[in-house]
């Protein structure tokens, strides 16, 4: 068998999976048996070394989630890859042509097999030729039938299981951009709200709101003081609020960060700026409302 990856192409093609996602090692072997159509599928010990050395490049990164390891791409990973752009195109074409084959040789294999069969079916039938043809050859020659019809029958749902595996995975694709897109639509539009809500109540968070969650209208210099015109500021500055996060195919990830950064920025604002007591109670009616929001969405969800 042909290699399937020539020197380097391999590490090349990893950097090109993780450019489209991050992914933790089982995912990146996974992706490549299905590139492939199952007619290949790297063994750990060839991908999981080959992430290490990229990672003590710079190349990658990884973050533990679950206790393992998921890869993201660096942006020196990025610039490599553009640089050799037209390798990766092709490669494309060489992953096309290693399956084309692959598939050819699982062809020969299964037409050898029956060749020789064959063979030492006419060697049986020429020793027996003097004799009558009994049970034991007409058996024989059943067998044979049925192995050719086993033989079709594999390659049939072979063909079948790769077609629907191509179309799954292409559904799923789609699926999971809808259910990003739905769940950024329904986070910007809850993050909306809330802000009105706590332009309503006014006090810090107020103009807190109208900094960290964009969009809706913030309290006015004139309404209350200098610290509603900073926060006014702000929401203009930020009215493209974590358009900086990468989506990451999973819509649950991606709320968990959106409120990982919402957390972050306002611990940020409370040690810069300070907080009492009574701005405690206020967060904490703002944030209980903001909850059940969330959670009466992400059920009707």
């Amino acid at each position: 068998m042909p290699p399937v990856f020539a020197h380097g192409r391999l590490r090349l093609y990893l950097l090109k999976l993780l450019d489209e996602a991050p992914r933790h090692g089982y995912e990146v072997i996974r992706l490549l048996e299905e590139r492939f159509q199952g007619l290949y599928a790297p063994s750990a010990g060839t991908v999981y070394p080959r992430l290490a050395k990229l990672e003590a490049e710079g190349l990658v990164t990884f973050a533990t989630e679950g206790g393992r390891k998921v890869y993201s791409i660096t942006e020196a990973g990025r610039a490599e890859l553009a640089d050799r752009s037209g390798e990766l195109a092709d490669l494309e074409l060489e992953i096309r042509d290693s399956v084309t084959e692959l598939a050819a040789e699982i062809r020969n294999d299964v037409r050898g097999a029956a060749g020789d069969l064959r063979r030492e079916m006419r060697a049986a039938a020429s020793a027996s030729a003097t004799q009558v043809e009994d049970e034991s050859w007409k058996a024989a020659k059943e067998e044979l039938r049925r192995a050719r019809q086993e033989w079709k029958e594999q390659a049939r749902r072979a063909k079948d299981e790769s077609r629907r595996a191509r179309e799954e995975a292409q559904q799923a694709r789609r699926q999971a951009k809808e259910a990003q897109e739905r769940a950024r639509e329904e986070v910007q539009r809850i993050a909306v709200q809330l802000q009105e809500q706590f332009a309503r109540s006014g006090g810090v968070l107020g103009s807190l709101a109208g900094a960290w969650l964009g969009g809706g209208a913030a309290p006015s210099a004139s309404s209350a003081g200098p610290a509603a015109a900073e926060a006014e500021a702000d929401a203009a500055a930020d009215a493209g609020w974590a358009e900086d996060l990468v989506p990451s195919g999973d819509p649950a990830r991606d709320l968990d960060r959106l409120l990982d950064r919402f957390r972050d920025e306002v611990r940020d604002a409370a040690r810069d700026h300070g907080v009492s007591a009574a701005q405690v109670a206020e967060a904490r009616a703002g944030l209980a409302a903001a909850a059940a929001r969330l959670r009466s969405t992400l059920r009707a969800g």
